[in-house]
């Protein structure tokens, strides 16, 4: 089998078995892809433990760092394991190499003050993105969402948001999680409800839409939180993930909840929480 038939079989099986989003699915094809550029006319079943560790070498000679190193040896370590049941590969290559380590870095989070003026309305020529831009952030910062669980969310989220104070949300591998809703995002979602029908589509069930009717994108999104910040001038760049990681941070400082704010991001491992 040629190296990209092999490689978008495997991924199909893959994504099928575990459920991936396609943001997985595409960062595997990206570092399998790395094993067949860089293995050139070397057949994959070929590759030796010792190519693996050159290679590995060549990538961080290029700048990649450990975990990016991790990331992807993980990913070829899967697909030669795949690769073995399926061709006659005498082992797998990537057993026993190890990525340099990288130092563990802290995630980036708002100060209370920051989240709070980052949250304050904002001057917008259209009245109904602002009302919008609001319900999306107070949501972000009030249950710690991800980029992609806000965007994947329907109309029929409002239901539990308005009248149950949670919200029920898809995340990593489908897994499914409740999330709570605070006083002050649900009155933004109250004013987004409102509003929202005479932007969006007849037949769109996304809770939150373009100006053109149909669901938000995930760049949409992170430009309309990057400009907000710009607008109220915070000192830094802001993205999604930095109002998860602020809503964790807030959480654990008024609660020393650990295990509690673990279940609300849906992180399967304590440590990812730590």
């Amino acid at each position: 089998m040629k190296p990209d038939a092999a490689v978008a079989k495997y991924l199909a099986e893959l994504a099928e078995q575990r459920r991936l989003s396609p943001h997985t699915v595409s960062n595997y094809r990206r570092d399998l892809c790395k094993l067949i550029e860089i293995a050139g006319e070397t057949p994959l079943t070929q590759i030796h433990v010792h190519q693996i560790r050159r290679f590995v070498a060549q990538l961080h000679g290029k700048g990649l760092s450990g975990r990016s190193l991790a990331r992807t040896l993980s990913a070829w370590r899967g697909f030669f394991a795949w690769l073995g049941e399926h061709d006659a590969l005498p082992a797998n290559p990537c057993e026993g190499v190890r990525s340099p380590k990288s130092p563990r870095l802290l995630p980036k989070a708002l100060a209370v003050d920051e989240a709070a003026r980052l949250l304050e309305p904002v001057e917008e020529d259209d009245p109904v993105l602002a009302a919008r831009d609001t319900a999306m952030f107070e949501l972000f910062y009030s249950s710690g969402l991800r980029l992609a669980e806000l965007a994947a969310l329907d109309c029929d989220a409002l239901d539990s948001a308005l009248h149950e104070n949670e919200v029920r949300v898809l995340g990593k591998r489908s897994k499914a999680r409740l999330v709570p809703v605070g006083a002050k995002a649900r009155e933004a979602l109250a004013a987004w409800a409102a509003l929202r029908d005479g932007l969006a589509h007849v037949d769109e069930v996304a809770l939150f839409v373009s100006r053109r009717g149909g669901r938000l994108s995930h760049r949409m999104i992170q430009e309309r939180l990057a400009k907000r910040a710009v607008q109220l001038g915070l000192p830094r760049h802001v993205h999604p993930h930095m109002l998860r990681h602020s809503f964790a941070s807030h959480v654990l400082q008024s609660s020393g909840d650990l295990r509690a704010v673990q279940e609300m991001l849906g992180h399967a491992s304590i440590a990812s929480t730590q």
